[in-house]
């Protein structure tokens, strides 16, 4: 079987499309997803925005995120369905996991720095004060 990856898929449906439409167009892209074999692990329909340029003459649309982890068989899948769905005027497809992976590093890493920096700093404070005490002793 293949690797587990994780996607976003966000899609933007034409303004003019009714509510209960968008809805059963996400219903329907979520079974799609499901028959493939991958899992939505979150969606978030963002609704109604302007767009950032227009796009077929619409300044207007629906906008909704997947989150998917899948093999990338039903992305294929989905992908063709919105490309020949009338409903849907834009939509984008982009692979997390790796990124994701890396981000999780560089958190790691700036926090261990963080840490060290800061028992360091105590550290620092510590023999500075001590030094003082010795120069007050002396003296």
């Amino acid at each position: 079987m293949a690797e587990k990856r994780t996607y976003e898929v966000m899609y933007i449906a034409a303004p003019e499309t009714a509510d209960e439409d968008v809805t059963k167009l996400n219903e329907s892209l979520q079974q799609i997803i499901e028959n493939g074999g991958g899992s939505i692990v979150k969606t978030d329909v963002m609704g109604r925005r302007k767009l950032a340029y227009p796009i077929n003459k619409k300044t207007e649309g629906y906008y909704t995120l997947f989150e998917i982890e899948g093999s990338g068989q039903e992305i294929a899948e989905l992908e063709r369905r919105m490309r020949v769905n009338d409903a849907i005027i834009r939509y984008l497809t982009v692979r997390v996991d790796e990124e994701r992976k890396t981000a999780a590093k560089l958190t790691a890493k700036r926090e261990d720095r963080q840490n060290r920096r800061r028992s360091g700093s105590s550290k620092f404070n510590q023999t500075e004060s001590t030094a003082r005490e010795e120069v007050q002793d002396n003296q």
